[in-house]
């Protein structure tokens, strides 16, 4: 963030009608004043803000009650039944139950919603993203009922979200447009045609949404039909819209995004790009500000075309313009979000400003803050998202407990926007990110160097994450060169995802280690509280007398057992021996913030590492990175398995199972698809594992299956019988 000689400091009055200081970041990166603001939100209108309903959930519900604290207004919060005890529920001044779990039933229930405005004498609703964030019906509703929607007016959110009109608006408009068919024929027959006179690769998309809903890349006119009705499927369950458009798909572009800001007296602004480039399924992972390798030159036309864009639909308030880049730097009109978008941190870390802050005083009537001179670009910011999902497994998606969860140290140039603590449940209902990592620094190789160490930081036990891979992706080469575009994951595939090796012995020790001095803590906590405060025995510091104990400890790294036998020594450290190598292991442990530290030497080398052990797992988190070695389990507590499937296929997570394409007595080859599965937001095609024949289907559409749950079980083929006798 932009140094200042002092905070800027604002005058809010608490729910005890006492005052208290509250540090903030005012609009200027270079500017600071003092101001005062009371609870009551006065525009230069006269159109009052004093509370809030915050539509959504998660971390931007969160990170839209900071804001609104920080100026003094009121929030309220909205949950369903799975968020009764969130983040943002405790957050809010007020907060309201809207229904069970599925959005459907409760975060996209507009009339739910517009009640507890009304119940809570809310003058605002702030959608957050997603949701009913670009929904053009919900915009118009809270307009019928005298509610200040912040966001665009209802004509804006309807023209740039239906992708075929906001093409022809751009196109007017002078805004570079790809080429494609944006047509209101919307027969197979018709889309399968134009998609070939446009030439494959292709990309379909949903004409509504976002956030890689309803988007497919077509390569060939053999998958046309299948991809077609597997977008419509997600678009029609995601925006209840299956219409689609087609564009020519552009080989590894750069996706650069522009932040323009509109208000009610006819003035847009842009706030420079963002790049989006490296993306799995579609949507971003790692986001920066600004783009990599952007001229000047380029930036200005970038952000005056956005500006273009924004003033073509008389825009109000943040939006986003979205293009693509080829690799001569000439840019193409994408789409446009009517809404904040997630990654809107990196803006406001290189620009010093507040986006929540400048969304509710536009919506409130006030001009944009500041005029596109005053409006600076100062250093380099980069967001990580951290997600529940196994990069491993394609990327899928996860839900469970965050057993331990911690997180680098906030300041000025690092922000965590997250909407979960330890011990929430990342659920399988919403969308499985956790958090945003945000840094900021004068440079972009320093903002990269603190966006690594951060992650080095960012510890979680309890489910799978994408924070290894984070830290394989910011550290590859070519993304630190900026060499980014949106086919960087598959075409750097085989670095970012090495043949799994065998842990460093030197990291087994430190997990033996670790171990030992659990179970040896945990045993003296035990004496001490058992012993008899008159024993003679009661001061004992457990040194061994003059013996040598030599113990066989089994750990299993990865799928392999690995022996390591343990040598006390008299001077209290340890010999562990594994294959034919012998190691000198000295440490010990030690508390710091709730966290237990292994510090340790291993033949001289010293490190400290977090060590948390939970459900027959070690984990050790140090600056050399994670490691995760499992405690074998006897096998007569080991549980068998009773999958019965003989082969068949089972549910990769807890989802809707929203699709069945076969039924008893098919015969499939494996590849098949079987059916479609609705979890975490997305839909995944569950195919079949091997030929054979369909013996009985387990579910049917609209069941709920939980993960690892037998689908489909196959007959078993005669070949398979022979084998197994």
């Amino acid at each position: 963030m932009a140094a200042a000689s002092a905070l800027s400091v604002l005058l809010v009055a608490t729910e005890r009608n006492q005052w208290q200081r509250v540090p903030s970041l005012l609009l200027s990166p270079r500017r600071w004043t003092w101001k005062q603001r009371t609870m009551k939100y006065v525009t230069t209108t006269g159109r009052n803000i004093t509370k809030v309903l915050v539509a959504n959930r998660g971390e931007i519900a969160c990170r839209v009650m900071r804001t609104a604290k920080k100026m003094g207004v009121q929030s309220v919060a909205v949950y369903s039944d799975a968020d009764r005890n969130s983040m943002h529920v405790h957050m809010a001044d007020e907060a309201y139950s809207i229904g069970p779990a599925p959005s459907q039933q409760s975060y996209l229930s507009m009339e739910k919603i517009i009640q507890v405005a009304k119940i809570s004498a809310a003058q605002a609703i702030h959608p957050g993203y997603g949701f009913l964030s670009e929904n053009t019906e919900f915009a118009e509703l809270c307009k019928q009922e005298g509610i200040i929607f912040i966001g665009p007016p209802p004509s804006a959110i309807r023209d740039m979200g239906i992708k075929s009109t906001s093409k022809s608006i751009m196109a007017a408009a002078g805004v570079p447009v790809i080429e494609g068919y944006h047509g209101e024929d919307q027969s197979n027959q018709c889309l399968k045609e134009h998609a070939g006179s446009i030439g494959y690769p292709v990309m379909i998309k949903a004409i509504r949404g976002g956030g890689g809903k309803g988007m497919r890349i077509i390569r060939s006119e053999n998958e046309f039909q299948e991809q077609l009705e597997s977008a419509r499927r997600e678009a029609k369950k995601s925006f209840n819209d299956d219409a689609m458009l087609i564009e020519k798909f552009v080989e590894t572009p750069r996706h650069v995004e522009v932040q323009v800001f509109g208000d009610h007296h006819g003035n847009a602004v842009y706030l420079f790009e963002r790049d989006c480039s490296v993306q799995r399924r579609h949507q971003k992972i790692i986001e920066e500000a600004p783009g990599p390798g952007i001229e000047p030159e380029v930036r200005r036309r970038l952000g005056e075309a956005a500006v273009r864009a924004a003033k073509a639909v008389n825009y109000v308030g943040a939006g986003t313009v979205e293009f693509i880049m080829d690799s001569k730097h000439n840019f193409y009109f994408m789409e446009m979000n009517t809404r904040l978008q997630v990654e809107h941190p990196v803006t406001e870390m290189i620009t010093g400003t507040d986006l929540v802050e400048w969304q509710l005083r536009i919506a409130a009537g006030e001009k944009i803050p500041l005029s596109q001179e005053e409006i600076t670009l100062q250093g380099h910011a980069f967001e990580a998202r951290i997600y529940a999902e196994d990069p491993n497994n394609n990327f899928m998606p996860g839900a469970g407990p965050l057993l331990h969860l911690s997180t680098p140290q906030a300041d000025r140039s690092t922000r965590i926007e997250t909407g979960v603590r330890q011990g929430d449940e990342v659920s399988v209902h919403y969308d499985p990110m956790i958090a945003k990592l945000v840094v900021w620094a004068a440079s972009r190789q320093a903002a990269l160097t603190k966006l690594r160490y951060s992650l080095r930081q960012y510890n979680i036990v309890g489910l799978h994450t994408n924070i290894d891979f984070l830290l394989s992706l910011s550290g590859h080469p070519e993304f630190a060169a900026g060499n980014v575009h949106t086919d960087f994951i598959p075409q750097h595939h085989r670095e970012l995802f090495p043949t799994r090796k065998a842990t460093a012995k030197e990291f087994l020790c430190q997990a033996a280690l670790g171990l030992i001095l659990k179970e040896k803590a945990m045993t003296d906590a035990f004496k001490l509280q058992a012993q008899d405060q008159f024993s003679p025995f009661a001061s004992s510091s457990g040194r061994r007398l003059n013996i040598s104990y030599t113990r066989n400890m089994t750990l299993r790294d990865g799928k392999n057992n690995v022996a390591i036998a343990v040598t006390y020594n008299h001077d209290g450290s340890y010999s562990m021996q594994i294959d034919d190598k012998t190691f000198q292991v000295l440490g010990d442990l030690y508390s710091e913030e709730d966290c237990t530290y292994l510090k340790c030497s291993v033949d001289g080398v010293s490190s400290k590492a977090k060590l948390i052990i939970l459900e027959n797992t070690i984990y050790l988190f140090s600056m050399e990175g994670s490691v995760q070695i499992d405690i074998p389990v006897p096998k007569y507590l080991s549980s068998v398995s009773s999958e019965g499937t003989q082969g068949g296929a089972v549910a990769p997570m807890a989802g809707t199972i929203e699709k069945v394409f076969v039924k008893a007595g098919d015969k499939v080859k494996a590849g098949d698809s079987l059916m479609v599965m609705i979890a975490m937001k997305m839909e995944h095609t569950i195919k079949a594992p091997k030929d054979g024949t369909i013996k009985k289907i387990f579910y049917k559409e609209g069941s709920q299956a939980n993960r690892h749950a037998p689908l489909v079980e196959f007959e078993e083929e005669e070949s398979d019988k022979r084998e197994s006798e």
